[in-house]
């Protein structure tokens, strides 16, 4: 993101950048929805009526399992793509995508041969019921059949399903967000219009299903295939990206678990409330078809609705994150206002239509064959079902929204606590235990009391985060000091010296004799300063990435995109001092930013504990106990850090061309890395 754009993101105004970057995202995620709710449709319409609709429903879920390795590479790949763009070194990206794709078919062979002789049982679990006679003699059909027929054929295509959905998000990472739409419209709009002629004119019923969505997504595929083959902008494909190179690769699997994490949750979810629709539906007057058919439905109709808003939070991270790291939180407040405005309009419309036509959204997808269920009984519980169980879709949107919009403002916990509060602390107990007592209907009723409770979380969560960016704008006033235009030093070819630190050893000083000697310019909090004002982001909050980091979920903060901005900002600036010549950098990693360049030197400086102790004692004034516990924090830190954006060990000594004991003293430690300087380099040392 160059400098332009940063100022556009800090000072244009808020709802046009929200339109221009939301509306994108949610007709990506509309389309999306599409291949979910297509073949239900037509399948409810066909002859295969509430059976077939209860067939995909079941299928539905692994559908997801599926979606979540290949989100989960996916979306890691694009954010570690993100990240190398903004270093200038997306060449190298090549090698963990390419890893990626390959670790996508991997996992989709892998699945095929979990799922394919363990599918009866698995799909059974889901939900799918089996050929019965009830208790007064009449025939019960059940689903199983049709969700073994549906499933053989979209199983065989789960390597190109996956390898869609992660090549896409890499495509959105690459700048070429139109392509990404063209590839799943082409594959949406061949689904409908197949589907149309395998159910309807071939009567080909749930194999046509099946035929049609994974003809869709093939064509998605290749319409991918093609932009990887001839069309990136960043990076370029080429055989040997296919060798895997999991150091590479270990990035964005870091990246990209909280997708995994998020699709996984879905799953639980559908598999539990699956479970006890069975159990109570068999208990009940609707049975078990009609309970897993309509909660099918549901489920469709509520992605197309959580979708929207999804949307609309996702297209609003990059504006969240730079306004957050530029400290300007008005902009933040007023740009989270107009998502809650947007997120209750979209959940009041859907609620007035849920509550006072629920039949009419199921109607869209066919009228209940008599054959196969109770008409009367059917359009019951469907009644039932969309105004009990989504009575508070509101509140289940604004849950939803708060939590991406905390994980963009660099708050995993906040993130974490108002998603799983909900999801797994609230809606699954409740789903288990209130129909103990109330019956099937207990199971519609757990929905709008877990919103019910998650909102009040999810508010006071909201509340407290606004106060605490209150706080820190008054800190801001008080405190405010005109800033000073930071210029790189003059300079000139020759060697460059990292210095990586452990607290106490005393490196910011070696690293300045260092220079002093060696005759280079010394950077220090420069570099922070530096990628401040290059960037837009406030310069405090870039020195202060590690300190901000929460002790727990550190490495999921560190990976968010306002932790990412900064991130690419300061190492831009390690680069742009580095591209003058000579220097000496002390800290911010700078020895992995300039790994590739031929002049580095990079020096690792730590010291006993003792010595550091009384070394921050003597500068800082602080207690033997409060010297310890800053020299565990902080190194932690630091290595949280260097790992999150290297994955490799800080202080191993093989990721350094020198390491060295600085108890020996401050001079004779910076003589000591001046010397085998001169010697690897044939530097001349100032005297």
């Amino acid at each position: 993101m160059d400098e332009n754009e940063n100022r556009v993101l800090g000072e244009g105004k808020l709802f046009k950048l929200m339109i221009k970057f939301a509306v994108p995202c949610v007709l990506s995620l509309l389309v999306s929805a599409l291949y979910n709710i297509v073949d239900q449709i037509f399948v409810g319409n066909s002859e295969l009526s509430v059976l077939g609709n209860a067939a995909t429903g079941v299928v539905f879920p692994i559908f997801i399992i599926a979606q979540a390795f290949a989100w989960w590479i996916g979306d890691g790949c694009a954010a570690y793509l993100n990240i190398c763009q903004g270093q200038k070194n997306a060449q190298n990206a090549h090698k963990s995508i390419g890893t990626g794709i390959m670790f996508t078919v991997i996992a989709s062979v892998v699945l095929m041969a979990i799922f394919y002789p363990l599918k009866t049982p698995i799909l059974k679990t889901f939900g799918a019921t089996v050929d019965s006679v009830a208790a007064d003699g009449k025939f019960v059909p059940g689903s199983l059949d049709y969700a073994i027929e549906y499933f053989n054929i979209i199983l065989g295509f789960f390597p190109v399903f996956m390898a869609m959905n992660m090549m896409n998000a890499v495509v959105r990472a690459d700048g070429s967000p139109g392509w990404s739409m063209i590839s799943m419209l082409s594959g949406a709009v061949t689904n409908i219009v197949l589907d149309a002629v395998f159910i309807m004119g071939f009567k080909w019923g749930m194999a046509g299903a099946a035929w049609a969505t994974v003809i869709g997504q093939t064509v998605s595929f290749v319409i991918s295939l093609v932009y990887f083959i001839c069309k990136t902008k960043t990076f370029k494909m080429r055989l040997s990206s296919f060798k895997p190179d999991f150091k590479e690769f270990s990035t964005p699997v870091k990246l990209g678990l909280s997708s995994f994490i998020t699709q996984l949750t879905i799953v639980i979810i559908s598999l539990v409330c699956n479970i006890m629709l069975l159990k109570y539906g068999a208990m009940s007057v609707y049975g078990q078809n009609i309970p897993i058919s309509l909660i099918a439905i549901e489920s469709k109709v509520f992605t197309v609705v959580i979708n929207i808003v999804v949307g609309i939070v996702l297209g609003c991270q990059p504006i969240i994150g730079f306004n957050i790291g530029a400290k300007k939180y008005d902009r933040v407040k007023k740009l989270y206002l107009y998502i809650l405005a947007s997120t209750v309009t979209i959940g009041v419309i859907f609620t007035i239509l849920f509550e006072a036509a629920p039949n009419a959204v199921v109607a869209i997808f066919g009228n209940p064959d008599p054959k196969q269920v109770d008409p009367d009984r059917y359009w019951e519980f469907g009644k039932m079902l969309f105004r009990i169980f989504l009575m508070l879709v509101t509140f289940t949107c604004t849950i939803k929204m708060t939590s991406i919009f905390f994980q963009a403002a660099g708050c995993p916990v906040r993130a974490i606590i108002s998603s799983l509060i909900r999801d797994i602390v609230c809606f699954i107990p409740l789903i288990c235990a209130l129909p103990v007592a109330m019956g099937i209907e207990g199971i519609l009723w757990a929905a709008p009391i877990a919103d019910g409770v998650a909102m009040i979380v999810a508010a006071l969560l909201t509340v407290f985060f606004f106060r605490s960016l209150g706080r820190e704008k008054s800190r801001q006033a008080e405190s405010a000091v005109p800033e000073q235009k930071v210029a790189i030093l003059p300079s000139q070819s020759g060697v460059i010296v990292t210095i990586a630190r452990e607290h106490g050893s005393s490196g910011k000083q070696i690293g300045k004799l260092v220079a002093e000697k060696l005759g280079l310019p010394f950077y220090y909090k420069d570099v922070i300063a530096l990628a401040a004002q290059e960037s837009g982001l406030d310069k405090e909050f870039i020195s202060d990435i590690n300190d901000n980091a929460p002790s727990i979920l550190k490495s999921l903060y560190l990976s968010t995109e306002v932790v990412s901005q900064a991130v690419i900002a300061q190492d831009k600036a390690i680069n742009m001092i580095a591209d003058k010549g000579g220097c000496v950098i002390v800290g911010r990693a700078a020895d992995y930013v300039l790994r590739d360049r031929e002049e580095l030197v990079s020096v690792f400086v730590y010291a006993p504990e003792e010595y550091r102790i009384s070394r921050i004692i003597e500068i800082y004034g602080d207690s033997p106990a409060d010297a310890q516990r800053n020299i565990k924090k902080s190194d932690k830190a630091r290595a949280a850090y260097y790992k999150n954006i290297s994955n490799l060990k800080w202080g191993d000594v093989h990721n350094y061309d020198l390491a060295v004991d600085s108890s020996i003293g401050v001079e004779q430690t910076a003589a000591l890395i001046a010397d085998y300087v001169m010697h690897k380099t044939g530097a001349a040392v100032n005297r």
